[in-house]
């Protein structure tokens, strides 16, 4: 079952994609101007990423003083990425874009990642640039966000430093009027920069004209002091080289300068970097301190960026899936190829007999169908979300709320759960091919490599669960994990109809009230301490509770007398997700919901 296979079914036969045509933003598309895009991301993924995913994992990105060399498909790649069209997929017309769905903008470009995660390098930038239509002026919304819609410019979130990783609230980076007039610049009001940068992706090269930093920093009170915690940060556009108002380059490098590349695990095709901001490398205007430009008002750095960090959230997720997807598919492939072993009983104790192929083998038909559950059920969950963020943009303004709630539960699962299961899905790909699974003669170790990356990404698995238990499910009352109770009862009703599928029914019903339960048990002594502690079992509870939903959800969607292969695979990937998956929430939970001390008492000295 190939990957557009999968895709027109979960697209047009479960979520109904097709229908958004009659809606006046994508009134202009159809399946058929969807699937075109579908086909022209094959196309170009098939000969400008795919035939250069081992090429960029050995040829790193290297600095020769000056500036970053990447090999020439590199920049092959972005330039055919750009010429699809997908940078600005989801914008208006008259800027260029293609009014697409997010339901198909988001599948189209996870075939650039299928074919080399590595390469695929558009998601930053787009991101950056539907911040800066959110939330920019409109000259930073002509002069930068529209150029890194068109592909001459691309973009970055420079989040992250050295002494802070995750823990925002401490970044040090300082912003400082830049003289009297700053208020003034047509640009938005102008700063001086001075910090450093860390764990920067795609912070330094030469594939586009101009790189657009978008960057969190503090501006000191009037004591000179920065505002301790989250309440002080401030966001910037901080590009690599000057520009004027018009959106041309001055000719003036800006005072950004990179410090070093970090070599990576996986995405190695990817730069990687520290930053120095405002050092003096290169002095602006006579004086140390990189120009920034405010974004928002002072104080609202964090809720800005959110909205490129969720929208990354998502991202990652589906980034995610369709690593897991090319390890399956590579695995797959394997399996059906690789003559090894004999049957199981009498007949295959004859030396004689030929040997079977390994797909043959139950063990390694287990290890196929955890990595179908897992990465085609990830892929129907990315697909939900993404149709969700469609009826938040563009439904009534009931199905828009009822898609923001759902959307804020989500996320922690559509980024987290991903990460970690199709990690595993990958890992159970290089198992599959044996000892040549960890050579480089198949491609399945690297996936597992660029896979890695992924937990940590975007916010750690920690740092999503904190939110998830923390923050998500008990926000507004808790109205978001009721709206999302209320849509898993309603597939419980409707798959208790079905006789075929009363026992998954039955088995979804009881993992609901186990996560309800334990939910309220995590907090029943309101001490965020003894809730917490045990955030990420919970996370994986609820992960695969979401999981399970949505496997059931899919499978009630196959026509009651379709037997052919496509479905048949579906409805065993769900099979197999309640028999061997679902029955781990029992591990998980009992520890949620006896709020177990073992992790948070355990002494530093006892390690």
């Amino acid at each position: 079952m190939n990957l557009r296979n999968t895709l027109s079914f979960l697209l047009y036969d479960w979520l109904h994609a097709d229908r958004l045509a009659s809606r006046e933003r994508f009134s202009d598309h159809s399946r058929e101007t969807f699937d075109a895009v579908f086909d022209t991301c094959e196309r170009v993924a098939r000969e400008r990423f795919a035939p250069f995913n081992r090429l960029v994992d050995t040829e790193e990105p290297r600095f020769d003083g000056e500036k970053v060399i990447l090999p020439r498909a590199s920049h092959e790649a972005w330039n055919a990425y750009v010429g699809t069209g997908m940078l600005s997929a989801a914008q208006d017309y008259d800027i260029g874009g293609m009014q697409l769905p997010y339901a198909i903008e988001a599948p189209a470009n996870a075939i650039f990642t299928i074919a080399s995660a590595s390469i695929a390098g558009g998601m930053l930038t787009t991101g950056n640039a539907n911040l800066l239509m959110a939330h920019g002026t409109e000259a930073q919304k002509q002069v930068f966000a529209l150029n890194e819609f068109s592909g001459r410019w691309s973009g970055t979130m420079a989040l992250s430093e050295p002494q802070a990783g995750s823990s925002l609230s401490d970044v040090a980076t300082r912003a400082v009027p830049d003289g009297s007039d700053f208020e003034s610049d047509p640009l938005g009001a102008r700063y001086r920069l001075k910090g450093n940068k860390m764990w920067i992706s795609a912070a330094e090269h030469e594939l586009t004209e101009n790189i657009i930093h978008l960057a969190l920093a503090k501006i000191p009170g009037p004591d000179g002091k920065l505002v301790p915690g989250t309440k002080g940060i401030s966001l910037f556009i901080v590009p690599k080289k000057l520009v004027d108002a018009q959106g041309q380059l001055t000719g003036e490098r800006n005072d950004v300068a990179l410090a070093g590349l970090n070599h990576k695990l996986g995405w190695r095709g990817t730069t990687n970097t520290l930053l120095n901001f405002g050092e003096g490398k290169y002095p602006v205007r006579g004086q140390a301190g990189a120009i920034g430009y405010l974004v928002g008002k002072p104080g609202e750095g964090l809720r800005c960026m959110f909205h490129m960090m969720n929208e990354a959230r998502i991202a990652i997720g589906m980034g995610a899936t369709a690593l897991g997807l090319a390890g399956y598919y590579a695995s797959l492939e394997y399996a059906k190829q690789r003559p090894q072993g004999r049957p199981v009983g009498p007949e295959g104790k004859d030396p004689a007999q030929p040997q079977v192929r390994i797909i043959e083998h139950a063990d390694v038909k287990r290890m196929l169908l955890t990595q179908k559950s897992y990465c085609e059920g990830a892929l129907a969950l990315m697909l939900f979300c993404a149709r969700l963020i469609d009826e938040q943009h563009t439904g009534t303004p009931e199905a828009a709320e009822e898609a923001r709630l759902l959307l804020e539960v989500l996320t922690p699962i559509a980024k987290s759960w991903p990460s970690e299961n199709c990690l595993e899905a990958n890992s159970l790909a290089i198992q599959v091919h044996g000892g040549y699974g960890y050579t480089r003669d198949f491609p399945v170790e690297q996936y597992w490599r660029d896979q890695r990356l992924n937990m940590i990404h975007e916010g750690t698995h920690g740092i999503q669960a904190a939110d998830l238990l923390g923050r998500k499910v008990v926000m507004e009352g808790g109205k978001g994990l009721q709206l999302l109770a209320q849509r898993i009862n309603a597939t419980i009703e409707r798959a208790m109809q079905r006789s075929d599928l009363a026992e998954f029914a039955n088995a979804l019903a009881k993992a609901l009230q186990q996560v309800g339960a334990a939910t309220k048990s995590a907090w029943a002594t309101a001490n965020p301490a003894e809730a917490l502690a045990n955030a990420v079992p919970y996370m994986q509870a609820f992960g695969h509770m979401v999981l399970a939903w949505t496997w059931l959800d899919v499978v009630l969607a196959i026509p009651d007398d379709a037997k052919d292969a496509a479905h048949t695979g579906r409805r065993a990937a769900a099979q197999y997700f309640f028999r061997y998956e679902l029955p781990k929430l029992d591990a998980w939970l009992k520890v949620v919901a006896t709020r177990d001390p073992t992790c948070a008492q355990v002494p530093e000295e006892a390690f």
